[in-house]
């Protein structure tokens, strides 16, 4: 039969659209200001949700009920002002071994979360959150670049016997000292053919001969541009897997780089997530002397270093690091076959591997410890003003006797839980920073602008509906009210997609949404008129029906995809706005191809479809 749908096809309509209000919904419930509690090393358990219900029952905190999921402890508050009380006195209540963080929890129905039904992010602009303005410190890379160097020479003359007296960074390079010109010479021979990136020159002084190697130009070019996009890697990968949402990192000029964390209202916890740095280092224990007595007498051995385990127990180490973590190419979590304890397996590069292999096949047997590093840079308040605090923490977390020679994988054990392990893997992997970070221009932007911006938003959004809305009934009708109708379903499928997807909803992501809902329009206005036109031609209402939607889905979808084409240039060379209206104007595309040509045709058929009219309702 002419214009009716089978009912599967109207089964599926209604199915998309049922689904499109479920998991649009979650974005009417707004968020909550809320604390989020997390261990150091462990997950959060009753224990600390006792001692957080205690903590804010003295200090007569209202809250709501604490929640705990994925290993964080969560407590929702009715106004910020309780929200900043509760976040201080928890930070005193649980002390050093917990991160209390501000957060703003979505008062998504649990109904709802069950469903994985969540809000879509909002941006910086409308959620509020942290700008940072961070210089690289490039010269700093290059001390470090020289740093390396010497190690390595100084390894690679040992191994081919050349004998020198120093060797040493000075300010203009790497200095060289040797008493023989022959000795001189070879050393030269062997930096030119075994070492690139120096240049070497040679001087002599006071009976002695010297060589003074510089990095060339190109490599310390080179290292300054590694050093710069290093740093935005790293800080991408923690920033990513810290869990903040959507973040904005990337590199402005030569040296500078941009971090907008939306969402975040601590800006001290962001510094925290931004500066922190963990890597590990691998050494041998000295088994030849008493570990309690040098820490008891505070004499230590020559050639060896005091650490203390995580049960505080004294241990010598050797100074000679046999690996660090700048090898590690990645790192995951996981259980130890033998023991069932949590585990990290460790990957290294080609030549970390061949390093370790060297370092472990002459000391089977001997124990070896693995030493965990972790740099923090906390801000503290000081007679009244902000202070940067930096500190180093480093223990040992592990001490094994090398059963056989290790090579690119291998696993460390001794962690207190299996979440500890997931976060060591973590900042294991997204590495140590190439070069110290400064921040030299910070920028709070507060929830209220963003309140501001999403009502003028949404006020826009909503004039503007209701214009058209009032146009189409004008103008067509009964058919200008299924427009109508269908518009509404386009913008609930709109913001449904973008939730799911979690994508992130800027100020020009609303002007796409705006842009999205005139084009759906257009496309009603296209069959509209084309079904005018065959009435006037002196069709009958059905075949004028079937004729507008056939003959105006070409020009509709000729229209939709170029400027589809246009929204995904523009996401895969913008950046930050640029991206987000391409995002939404992408989705409002494709969400107006199905209510604008099925929504409305279902509406139409169901209404019309089969009927022997005289006369359509379009306005005519």
């Amino acid at each position: 039969m002419i214009n009716q749908y089978p009912l599967w096809k109207y089964l599926l309509i209604l199915a998309v659209l049922i689904t499109g209000v479920i998991y649009a919904l979650p974005n009417l419930y707004g968020e909550d200001p809320a604390v989020q509690v997390s261990s150091t090393r462990s997950t959060v358990d009753d224990a600390t949700a006792r001692a957080v219900e205690d903590a804010l029952r003295q200090a007569n905190l209202a809250h709501r009920p604490v929640e705990i999921s994925e290993g964080r402890l969560l407590v929702r508050f009715a106004d910020t002002e309780s929200q900043l009380k509760a976040a201080d006195i928890l930070t005193d209540a649980l002390g050093s071994g917990h991160v209390v963080a501000l957060n703003l929890a979505p008062a998504t129905p649990q109904w709802l979360q069950k469903l994985n039904a969540l809000p879509m992010y909002l941006g910086l602009d409308l959620r509020g959150g942290v700008h940072f303005l961070m210089e690289v410190d490039i010269d700093a890379a290059v001390r470090q670049a020289e740093e390396r160097y010497v190690g390595e020479l100084r390894t690679l003359l040992r191994d081919k016997k050349v004998r020198y007296v120093t060797i040493g960074r000075e300010k203009a390079g790497i200095e060289l000292r040797f008493r023989d010109a022959a000795e001189r010479e070879k050393a030269r021979q062997l930096i030119r053919d075994q070492v690139q990136g120096l240049v070497v020159s040679e001087r002599d002084a006071g009976g002695e001969y010297f060589l003074r190697a510089v990095l060339s130009e190109q490599e310390t070019l080179s290292i300054r541009r590694f050093a710069v996009q290093q740093n935005v890697t790293t800080l991408r990968n923690r920033v990513n897997e810290l869990g903040v949402a959507e973040p904005v990192i990337q590199q402005q000029g030569e040296n500078r780089v941009v971090v907008e964390l939306p969402g975040v209202q601590d800006t001290a916890r962001a510094k925290e997530i931004l500066g922190a740095t963990a890597t590990l280092e691998f050494r041998l224990v000295d088994e030849g002397h008493d570990a309690a007595e040098a820490a008891a007498t505070g004499r230590v051995p020559v050639g060896t270093r005091l650490y203390q385990t995580r049960e505080g127990r004294p241990v010598l180490l050797q100074n000679r690091v046999m690996l660090t973590g700048d090898y590690i190419t990645d790192a995951s979590s996981g259980l130890d076959q033998q023991t069932g304890g949590p585990a990290v397996f460790i990957t290294l590069d080609g030549k970390g591997a061949g390093l370790f292999s060297d370092a472990t096949k002459d000391n089977v047997g001997r124990l070896m410890a693995v030493v965990f590093i972790e740099s923090k840079t906390e801000t503290r308040t000081v007679n009244g003003e902000q202070v940067k605090h930096r500190s180093t923490v480093e223990e040992v977390i592990n001490v094994a006797r090398i059963q056989e020679r290790l090579s690119k994988r291998f696993q460390i054990t001794g962690l207190d839980s299996s979440q500890e392990a997931r976060n060591l893997a973590l900042l294991l992997r997204a590495g140590a920073l190439a070069a110290p970070l400064e921040i030299i221009e910070e920028r709070t932007i507060g929830p209220s602008l963003g309140r501001e911006n999403i009502e003028q938003g949404k006020q826009a959004t909503i004039i503007g509906l209701i214009l058209i809305a009032i146009f189409m009934t004008i103008y067509y009708s009964v058919f200008g009210l299924i427009a109508n109708i269908a518009l509404l379903f386009n913008m609930v499928l709109l913001v449904a997609v973008m939730s799911m997807l979690q994508a992130t909803l800027t100020l020009p992501g609303i002007a796409g949404i705006a842009l999205s809902l005139g084009m759906a329009v257009d496309a009603n206005v296209l069959i509209y008129e084309r079904i005018r036109e065959e009435l006037r031609n002196g069709n009958t209402p059905q075949a004028a029906i079937h004729a507008g939607f056939d003959r105006a889905f070409t020009a509709i979808a000729d229209s939709n995809l170029t400027t589809l084409v246009a929204a995904l240039v523009l996401f895969m060379f913008g950046t930050g706005p640029v991206k987000g209206f391409a995002v939404t104007l992408s989705i409002g595309i494709m969400t107006t191809l199905f209510t604008a040509i099925l929504g409305t045709r279902a509406m139409v058929n169901l209404l019309f479809g089969g009927r022997r009219l005289k006369r359509l309702p379009i306005g005519i």
